[in-house]
């Protein structure tokens, strides 16, 4: 009885996990979406960058990376930023 306790429980936290991942990447895939995005972006008050992606922007705990659209180069900021994707 116990081992099959043990199983139920594994495999109920094997769901569990991949539940998470999928919901993960719905919010993803629905949050950063592969338009361009007007970025506007602040370190400590002050302006540090203001610009345009070409494409999806990468958003991970206070860093964006993202190829800029005036220079074609892959761009990683630290700060605060503000993101206005297209419609």
């Amino acid at each position: 009885m116990t081992k099959t306790m043990l199983i139920a429980a594994g495999l109920m936290l094997a769901a569990g996990l991949s539940g998470c991942t999928e919901s993960r990447r719905a919010r993803d895939a629905a949050t950063f979406k592969d338009k361009p995005a007007d970025i506007a972006c602040w370190s400590y008050g002050t302006p540090v960058f203001e610009g345009r992606s070409t494409g999806k922007v990468h958003d991970n705990e206070g860093k964006i990376a993202f190829v800029d659209a005036a220079t074609g180069r892959y761009t990683v900021i630290y700060g605060e930023c503000r993101l206005v994707y297209a419609k």
